[in-house]
């Protein structure tokens, strides 16, 4: 061996003993959320008030409200005009995938027939996390929120989400 080879080798040896002898990295670097726009929280902090609102076929009011009857009013309360079906909200905005799921975004799935390919129900993205997406919408029982990832429910009759301009940066 000559005196460079050597030379060079007794550095990897330094180099990869340094490397082992320093405690491995155990903290995980995670991104903190961003914050929702304002006008989103705001959003869903006026959608929460109706919490327990009746269902009803057709409802558009506080007396009672179907799904798409639902987002129109809350939406409505804030200059929104959109369309009245839960469908045609479907062809609003952008299509986002799952992973890129956040507060404002709407979700859409199947009605109560899991093998329908049609949109039949709408709700409102109120709060992302590891361990869930929540929704808040107008269902049977009323308004309520729901956890996407736990529901069976609605994870087999989930179809997309879109998300709207809200014309703010």
């Amino acid at each position: 061996m000559k005196i460079k080879d050597i030379f060079f080798f007794f550095l990897f040896l330094v180099f990869a003993q340094g490397l082992l002898a320093q405690p491995p990295n155990t903290q995980v670097q995670t991104q903190a959320p961003l914050p929702n726009d304002p006008q989103v929280d705001a959003i869903i902090n006026y959608a929460k008030r109706f919490l327990g609102v009746p269902y009803r076929y057709g409802g558009t009011t506080p007396s009672g409200f179907d799904c798409s009857g639902f987002i129109n009013y809350i939406f409505g309360s804030f200059g929104f005009d959109l369309v009245r079906t839960s469908y045609g909200l479907a062809e609003l905005g952008t299509t986002v995938m799952l992973s890129e799921i956040r507060p404002g975004d709407l979700m859409f799935f199947k009605g109560s027939n899991v093998n329908s390919s049609s949109v039949g129900h709408v709700a409102l993205v109120v709060e992302v996390t590891p361990e869930a997406i929540k929704f808040i919408h107008s269902a049977n029982t009323g308004v309520r929120i729901d956890n996407f990832k736990t529901s069976q429910y609605y994870i087999q009759r989930y179809i997309k989400t879109k998300r709207l301009d809200y014309g703010t940066p």
